[in-house]
């Protein structure tokens, strides 16, 4: 299935991003591709942990786990046996201390923090107040050891009732829908006009009040934006708004994570040079997404790998579309991970000798 109405400038975004993916060599073991973990899952959302963490497995990360609350386990255990399910998140339902030590409850978690690459946290979290305190904990822990996350759902609603967790973090991807937008900006103190001045206004500000954080704004069209670049997406996507498709884009971004962090940590060789200085505007963000045979910036990476996420689920949800109609479901997005990233992406010159 072809991609669609494509723009020029998207495929140069997309190749761009295509520097990012680690290639196929023999020498590469068990991990270095990606090892990415779902927070979230709880007894009455089973669904969303499993979507995102499939569709982080489906881009092509090596080991992906769920760590979840103990009512959810077997549930998301019995959809997949290619995913690690941990029921490491304590809840009320586990923990009757009305007053818990919430730092000792997220040990098991932070535990695992040295072994993975990037983390995604909301995706079916609930609001359990047990839960919620550990994964503060684990944002917090995180944060202090540069690892990148994604937050979505109720992860979002810790950033709305604690903008600090975030504050001025730019190794973390925010990815709200409308309403979970609004919220934000009101608890930032932002007030945004409706209509908006532009179409990316809002995002631009709300990113600069959080300091840098970026932000993807689902929508009709999804506005990335770090405050200091932004960008819109124009890749077609399907007609159906199912529950779970934004799983599909954290997951997916989960693994680019993973992946940019391999590209910096240079787990292979680009012959790439070194950038001459950060970006630190528009302008100069473009010239170096424009510029060839340099290495991109961790800021530029974490842009360009949060506009190619938003449209590889775009793509996901407008191939699941044209085959299911009405009744496109989340899974049906599961399904077209890879093919959209062959199709919009593609694999590296390095792996094309091995495939």
């Amino acid at each position: 299935m072809e991609a669609h109405q494509v723009s020029a400038s998207s495929k140069a975004l997309f190749k761009k991003a295509r520097q990012i993916v680690p290639p196929m060599l023999e020498r590469f073991h068990k991990g270095q591709h990606g090892r990415v973990a779902v927070i979230g899952g709880c007894a009455d959302y089973t669904g969303a942990p499993y979507f995102s963490s499939m569709a982080s497995a489906r881009l092509g990360c090596d080991m992906s786990h769920v760590i979840c609350q103990q009512s959810a386990a077997t549930v998301i255990k019995s959809y997949s046996p290619n995913l690690m399910v941990h029921p490491f998140l304590a809840s009320s339902d586990t923990v009757k201390d009305s007053n818990p030590d919430a730092r000792s409850l997220a040990s098991p978690i932070i535990a695992m923090l040295s072994r993975l690459h990037a983390l995604v946290i909301g995706p079916g979290l609930g609001r359990d107040g047990v839960a919620l305190k550990v994964v503060r904990e684990v944002m917090k822990e995180a944060r202090s050891r540069s690892i990148p996350f994604v937050l979505d759902a109720d992860g979002l609603l810790l950033v709305s009732e604690d903008p600090n967790l975030v504050l001025g973090y730019k190794e973390c991807i925010l990815t709200p829908n409308v309403n979970e937008f609004s919220r934000l900006a009101q608890a930032l103190g932002i007030d945004m006009p409706t209509p908006a001045p532009n179409a990316t206004d809002a995002c631009e500000r709300l990113s600069k009040a959080l300091g840098g954080v970026t932000i993807i704004q689902k929508g009709p069209n999804d506005i990335i934006s770090n405050g200091i670049s932004t960008m819109v997406s124009d890749i077609a996507g399907g007609l159906k708004r199912s529950g779970g498709q934004g799983d599909t884009l954290t997951g997916s971004l989960g693994t680019l994570l993973a992946w940019r962090a391999a590209y910096h940590d240079g787990l292979w060789e680009t012959g790439e040079k070194d950038p001459p200085k950060p970006a630190h505007s528009q302008q100069e963000v473009q010239a170096e997404l424009e510029s060839s045979g340099t290495r991109l910036s961790p800021a530029t990476t974490l842009l360009l790998i949060a506009w190619a996420g938003s449209g590889l689920t775009r793509e996901c949800s407008r191939r699941a579309f044209n085959a299911k109609g009405r009744s496109m479901q989340a899974s049906d997005l599961t399904d077209e991970v890879h093919g959209s990233f062959l199709d919009l992406i593609g694999e590296p010159e390095e792996s094309k000798t091995h495939l």
